[in-house]
């Protein structure tokens, strides 16, 4: 699943183990752990036999029949399934999950098809687990196999998981609606009963009633069609292979589709409202080819024999791998040429490469248990950059995995961080795990961990662990297995224990702080937890001096340790192109010497090392390693920088500053005069490679935020052309975001873009008005996007979190939406679901500006006032982190920075001469 990523510009980056053991029952006669609530339903004395979250282990789910009729009219659907089931001690009790299905029957057969009683079974009831009990009279015997047929029904879900409803508007204002699911992690269990949990993999086949108007897609192809009373139809699909419940799908709508076929014969089909059919085309070409690279890197072939990809219009997540069916939000999946920018396109090509990725790393191999779920979203993020590196290597997205390192550090060095592998048990727990942990800092340390082995000892051991476990479930340590064995230590990891390594990374939290210092021909190390000195790591140190290019490793396993680098090399770069997860701090002198590296001859050192530098630099001053002015004299030599990588890192910092301190004018200027050659080299269109398309757009959205008079001229020129052109002007889409953002600032410019906002087809255009239409300095604009964002017609409720953000970030809003936030926290909870990440970005987004003790108070007050459900959320304490380190950065440094201001407004940026 790929997590809607919110890029806000600011300063700081911001129960029981999951390998429960086998449990078994004693005699089912008389059931385990009576706990429960009782149904009323004829039940008589019966008590719910199981007390446990997760399900008892001596049934096991062999092969669902589906049969679902969803009526898009009245909005519900009614259902049966008869599951296969392989009972492995004897007992009266079958206990699975159902979550709001009212259970109208329920029966079991033996194999010979013979009813085990007269009677329907008794079904009981535990809303709080999500569990159902069936109580057959007669005992169900060990080493036999039985059917369990059940028949249910329910409304179809208003929100985004279950089997939920969705509707798109077309150009002439008619709403028709669709079906859609997503599961993942939790919720199959609200579309029919089921063995709700990763390790209960089953063979799936499904059948789906529809009216003729509809179609109906599956995880497989449809074998057959069959029309049966009223004129419905009813599709027939394959069976599925053996999969988990999580990742089972199925979609009925009235869309279109474009499709093409692999080189090993694998049908790609890409579907979309269809008036939006023609945004389809880029997904189709990007997924033949995804596909095509992932059968040869991972060396087997795709298991099923198609892939539909289709855009939902209403989609909390980014994307879904369900297996065969993957599910996207339309941001996600269209492409138009006319208003989609090359970030827009980047995007999509990401996607769909993570989701592919899934379909071995999630579904050929799922993890056992949630605690793991790194085994899927680390790999899969991973997987995106490995995939569009090999494919579209134009669109450079080794860029961008920086980025997503720094993320992950930003979180990682909050106390209220997690181990990658932690502790998962009730729904709310299970859904925090899809965080910055599981996805960045997962991917970063498979990317230490490749760096580490070798490209091909990774890529063999990747490929090994899918093939032992293919259609099974895996843990950490089979990875490692795996990984490690062809691995021969060569002379710089001899006797490498590869487990105890990577249980360093993945079972304690937090991101190690190497202390670098020269002392003679030795570079002397030492290892704390970054904040905080609690842990040891095994780190496989990377280094480059100016003696040779030669990359030096080293694994530092003990807290202090010394490398000999000799007398003659003047200055060393540890963590080469930041291939290993750790901070780096050099003492005594270190990062002067850097600074003037920088300073006298920045190619010495890697892009990437350039961004990393300005990236640990500002870490070690948040957590007050260093005094500011140390940060702002190494980005010093940026004037000379030509890599946009390295000039948006330094300029994503120097403009959170100027937040900060967005009333001093003097900042202004000083950031407009010191990027003046930068700026003016911008032109207004969309020519230039993608690293070139990338800065113009933000170095242009800056200079019009700092109200640059060049700037403002030409955007709001540019506006006033699309604007006279009724919107038929089609503005380079690199800068649309820059020029919508200009002249939302008027009444009628603002107004004007409600209206496109609201017409038109195009998400990636929407996406970009949206952002506009939250740069307005009119608080009571704000306001009314917020309600229409609640009422979710115009602005869809899948795009609250990110519009709450959105405003957050507007300095008129940050206060606006902290307390529409609390005005609403009941109703964003039932929206989103608790433990969601749009809840999770919602209080650290919205909190996320706070720097005053008065604003510490007031979130801690808020939190105390829905205790209950704070309890239940790690994102609460982020947020409180958050808060604190900013308190923190405000009492260390503002004043420093203001003092260093002045200084360079003295010395005279005109003469284009720095310090």
């Amino acid at each position: 699943m790929v997590l809607v990523r919110i890029l806000l510009l600011s300063l700081f980056h911001m129960s029981l183990a999951g390998s429960q053991p086998t449990q078994r029952s004693q005699q089912a006669s008389s059931p385990p752990h009576p706990a429960g609530e009782q149904s009323t339903l004829g039940t008589g004395n019966l008590s719910f036999p199981w007390s446990r979250l997760r399900l008892p282990r001596y049934i096991i789910p062999l092969h669902y029949h589906l049969l679902l009729h969803p009526n898009l009219t009245s909005l519900s659907f009614t259902g049966s399934v008869q599951i296969q089931i392989d009972v492995q001690n004897n007992t009266n009790w079958v206990v699975l999950h159902s979550k709001g299905l009212q259970i109208s029957k329920a029966t079991i057969v033996d194999q010979n098809l013979a009813h085990l009683s007269d009677q329907v079974l008794p079904v009981l009831h535990n809303p709080s687990h999500d569990q159902i009990g069936i109580f057959s009279p007669r005992v169900l015997s060990s080493g036999q196999k039985y059917f369990l047929y059940i028949e249910f029904g329910a409304e179809l879900a208003d929100g985004f998981y279950g089997f939920y409803r969705s509707n798109y508007r077309t150009s002439t204002g008619e709403t028709r609606t669709l079906a859609s699911t997503h599961f993942e992690p939790t919720s199959a269990r609200m579309a029919f009963p089921c063995f709700d949990e990763p390790s209960f993999k089953a063979n799936f086949s499904v059948r789906i009633r529809r009216s003729p108007e509809y179609i109906s897609l599956s995880n497989m192809p449809v074998v057959k069609t069959v029309e049966i009373n009223d004129g419905l139809l009813e599709d027939q699909f394959d069976a599925s292979v053996k999969m988990s419940t999580y990742l089972v799908a199925f979609v009925i709508c009235d869309f279109k589709s474009v499709t093409a076929t692999t080189s090993s014969g694998v049908q790609v089909s890409i579907y979309a409202a269809p008036e939006k059919w023609l945004q389809t085309s880029y997904a189709l070409e990007v997924a033949v080819k995804m596909l095509d690279f992932y059968e040869e890197y991972f060396n087997i072939r795709y298991p099923l024999p198609k892939q539909d990809l289709i855009a939902i219009p209403d989609f909390q997540s980014g994307a879904m791998e369900n297996w065969g069916l993957t599910t996207y939000r339309e941001t996600s999946l269209l492409f138009d040429p006319l208003t989609s920018s090359i970030s827009d396109k980047l995007w999509v090509t990401m996607v769909i490469g993570h989701e592919l990725a899934h379909q071995w790393f999630g579904n050929l191999v799922t993890m056992e248990w949630w605690n793991d779920i790194w085994l899927n979203e680390g790999f899969a993020r991973y997987m995106e950059y490995i995939s569009v590196e090999a494919t579209y290597p134009d669109l450079k997205v080794e860029e961008y995995l920086l980025h997503t390192c720094f993320s992950a550090v930003g979180h990682d060095s909050l106390n209220s961080s997690r181990p990658i592998s932690s502790p998962a048990e009730n729904p709310t727990q299970i859904k925090q795990m899809f965080d910055t942990v599981s996805y960045d800092k997962g991917a970063c340390v498979l990317h230490m961990l490749r760096h580490f082995l070798t490209d091909d000892v990774f890529q063999r051991g990747i490929v090994r662990y899918l093939r032992k476990y293919s259609y099974r479930n895996a843990h950490n340590q089979d990875l490692w297995d795996s990984l490690a064995n062809d691995f021969i230590s060569g002379k710089h990891w001899e006797h490498l224990d590869l487990t105890a390594m990577m249980n360093t990374w993945t079972l304690q939290k937090g991101i190690p702080l190497v202390t670098v210092t020269r002392k003679g021909p030795r570079l002397l190390l030492r290892q704390d937890r970054f904040l905080r000195t609690v842990f040891l790591w095994h780190i496989p140190l990377t280094f480059k001096t100016d003696a040779s290019n030669t990359i030096h490793r080293h694994l530092m396993t003990t807290h202090t340790d010394s490398i000999h680098i000799g007398e003659e090399v003047s200055w060393v770069k540890v963590n080469t192109d930041m291939t290993g997860y750790y901070v780096v701090h050099y003492e005594n002198g270190g990062w002067d010497e850097m600074a003037k590296l920088l300073r006298e001859n920045h190619t010495a050192l890697s892009y990437k090392d350039r961004t990393h530098l300005i990236h640990n630099v500002f870490q070690l001053v948040t957590a007050g390693h260093l005094p500011l002015n140390k940060g702002l004299d190494l980005i010093g030599y940026l004037q000379s920088e030509t890599h946009n990588v390295p000039l948006l890192e330094g300029l994503g910092y120097l403009e959170a500053f100027y937040r900060m301190i967005e009333k001093r004018n003097e900042f202004d200027m000083y950031i407009l005069r010191f990027f003046r050659a930068v700026i003016d080299q911008q032109t207004w269109s969309d020519k230039g490679s993608v690293s070139e398309r990338r800065l113009r757009s933000e170095v242009l959205s800056l200079a019009c935020h700092l109200n640059d008079p060049p700037c403002l001229e030409k955007a709001h020129q540019s506006f006033k052309d699309w604007l006279q052109s009724n919107g038929t002007l089609n503005l380079p889409t690199d800068v649309a975001k820059t020029v919508f953002a200009v002249g939302a600032q008027d009444d009628h410019g603002w107004a004007s873009l409600l209206h496109t906002y609201n017409i038109s087809l195009s998400a990636a255009q929407k996406s970009k008005i949206l952002f506009a239409l939250t740069c307005s300095r009119d608080t009571n604009k704000l306001h009314r996007l917020l309600e229409l964002g609640l009422e979710g017609k115009v602005i869809r409720s899948q795009d609250l979190s990110t519009l709450i953000l959105m405003v957050a970030r507007n300095p008129r809003g940050h206060h606006l939406a902290w307390n529409f936030v609390k005005k609403n926290w009941d109703t964003l909870v039932q929206k989103f679901q608790l433990g969601s990440f749009c809840i999770r970005n919602i209080i650290i987004g919205t909190t996320g500006q706070f720097s005053s003790p008065e604003e510490l108070t007031e979130v801690q007050l808020f939190f105390e006032s829905i205790k209950e459900q704070a309890s239940q959320l790690r994102a609460t304490q982020v947020a409180l982190d958050n808060v604190q380190k900013n308190v923190r950065w405000f009492e260390r440094n503002l004043e420093n920075l203001r003092n260093w201001l002045n200084k360079q407004m003295k010395l005279g940026l005109a003469s284009r001469e720095w310090m």
